[in-house]
């Protein structure tokens, strides 16, 4: 019977919590295992078994020791790449699910590849390069596919690695970032393609593939890739559509998937769908979990969890049709020093589900990959422009503080070239922000040379003619909305008797909000933000 069924859940992240408490919701007796005994969902569970994801005979142990008290029906994961793990002991318990030769084609990007190439599926052109290989092999392949080319380890996720290269100078070291992480010490260099990307969720029942949303993905900063967001629906047209779906049935069967759940990273080019990556498990990043269900009101982790324990997935067919937008936010570098606006943002109309990954005190960076972001904004409308808006103005709220004075923070604003700017300027207006005086100088009797605005009370500020006004940072703000937000906090803080020229600039371009307010801090504890020396 259904109530009295066993499910051992590999992970007890947040990406994990959907399904174990939809399991308990069922009446289910719920075993989670992890590496992290204080991870959330531990203490969800019924029964708790501290080991290693990647410790298979560890969790084959914690299988058999379930089994002989009480019973063990499936094995399940969600949003971690551990889809390995869940086949081997299911293999092993005879249990529902893949065969775990099946589950490693689907894991190593290498040998997806090479298997999806096999049986005619469109991938991209691909080199795989071993640890024995590389120094020999990597010049060749490197020429053998045309830059820019993408490298990523064979065998991880979150793009965690992962880096576009545009000549062979940059080809090495990304060869080597990617080799670190990567288990095998495997990595895939491949062609670049040049089009939008969609993901694809769905579980397979029997050997039908049942097709549980497609989203938009909204990739940035080159050289990396890191999601922003993901808008479910996608807003394709549906012969588009259509064409991905076809093509992520393909790949799933040829790879042998014929129970459980698949997903896709599709991308539709000039030559038409082209595959990305397919995992054998639902997908991360709140798809799964969170937006699908927002969306359409089909909980397809239920269904992935039915199927695990060898129950049929139950009714697929969406109970109705709204837009759900999830959206990102980050942080340059630096140590958080206060988190201001977050708590408030679940009061924010549609706004369904926030996610906080830090706390004050982290040090955090630009990210190069998915799990370097700082939070989550999960918001629901009726129509696709109110679910963006919502989602974008409810991140736009987010301020998160740095300390001021140090040192990385100062770096990035001033010195790195590696990492894209919060607003970017034309050749006129990079000539006007030259001539501004170098950092900030003592309020003067006479007029400076460009127009003066005063800021609150306390700060005067030289204005650039900008026609980036309209620009928006990484928080959806405009530079104008910053300018009036400082005017704000300066009436509010003690006075600053200096005219903010060229430099305060230069960490408003580059750091959007949180580098004007990092400069003025800094200033305001009576150190230079570019030397980091006392202010004389």
């Amino acid at each position: 019977m259904e109530d009295q069924k066993t499910v051992l859940i590999l992970g007890a992240g947040v990406m994990q919590l959907p399904a174990i408490k939809i399991a308990r919701r069922l009446g289910w007796r719920v075993a989670v295992a992890d590496a992290d005994p204080s991870a959330p969902g531990a203490r969800l569970a019924d029964l708790f078994f501290h080991v290693d994801l990647k410790d298979t005979e560890g969790l084959l142990a914690a299988a058999r020791k379930l089994a002989s008290e009480g019973g063990l029906h499936g094995v399940f994961t969600a949003g971690t790449d551990f889809s390995t793990s869940v086949a081997y002991v299911a293999e092993r318990m005879g249990l529902p699910g893949i065969p775990y030769e099946v589950a490693l084609r689907a894991k190593d990007k290498a040998l997806m590849r090479e298997h999806l190439h096999r049986a005619g599926i469109p991938v991209p052109r691909y080199a795989v390069l071993s640890r024995e290989e590389r120094a020999n092999r990597l010049l060749e392949e490197g020429r053998r596919i045309p830059f820019p080319l993408v490298v990523k380890p064979a065998d991880n996720m979150g793009a965690r690695g992962v880096r576009l290269v545009r000549d062979t100078p940059e080809l090495e070291e990304a060869v080597e970032s990617a080799a670190a992480c990567s288990l095998s010490g495997k990595v895939v260099l491949e062609e670049f393609l040049e089009g939008p990307e969609f993901s694809i969720d769905a579980v397979v029942w029997q050997g039908e593939v049942h097709i549980c949303g497609v989203a938009d993905r909204h990739i940035f900063f080159p050289p990396y890739f890191v999601e922003m967001g993901h808008t479910m629906p996608t807003d394709i047209p549906p012969s588009v559509r259509a064409e991905l779906e076809e093509v992520f049935v393909r790949a799933v069967k040829a790879l042998g998937i014929t129970e459980g759940a698949a997903k896709g990273d599709v991308f539709y080019t000039g030559r038409g769908p082209v595959i990305g990556e397919i995992a054998a498990r639902l997908s991360g990043g709140y798809m799964s979990g969170w937006t699908y269900p927002y969306a359409s009101g089909v909980d397809v982790t239920e269904a992935a969890l039915r199927i695990a324990v060898g129950l049929p997935p139950g009714d697929l067919s969406p109970r109705w049709q709204r837009v759900c937008a999830e959206r990102a936010f980050l942080s340059i570098p630096g140590v958080i020093r206060d988190i201001e606006g977050f708590h408030l943002l679940r009061l924010e109309p549609g706004v369904k589900k926030t996610f906080l990954r830090i706390s004050p005190g982290d040090r955090v960076r630009f990210p190069t990959n998915n799990v370097e972001k700082c939070g989550n904004v999960l918001a629901l409308g009726g129509t696709r422009e109110e679910a963006v808006s919502r989602a974008e103005e409810s991140v736009s709220r987010v301020r998160l503080v740095l300390l001021p004075g140090d040192a990385e923070t100062s770096s990035f604003l001033f010195e790195d070239t590696s990492f894209p700017s919060a607003f970017s300027l034309d050749p006129q207006e990079e000539v006007h922000l030259s001539r501004l005086s170098s950092l900030y100088r003592s309020l003067p009797r006479v007029s400076p040379p460009y127009r003066v605005r005063k800021v609150g009370l306390n700060a005067y500020v030289d204005i650039l003619p900008l026609r980036v006004k309209q620009d928006r940072d990484w928080y959806y703000h405009t530079i104008g909305e910053i300018l009036e937000e400082m005017d704000t906090y300066l009436a509010s803080v003690s006075p600053l008797p200096w005219i903010l020229g060229r430099d305060f600039w230069a960490a408003l371009l580059k750091g959007g909000w949180q580098g004007a307010r990092w400069y003025v801090d800094t200033l305001r504890g009576g150190v230079d933000p570019r030397t980091l020396e006392p202010v004389g």
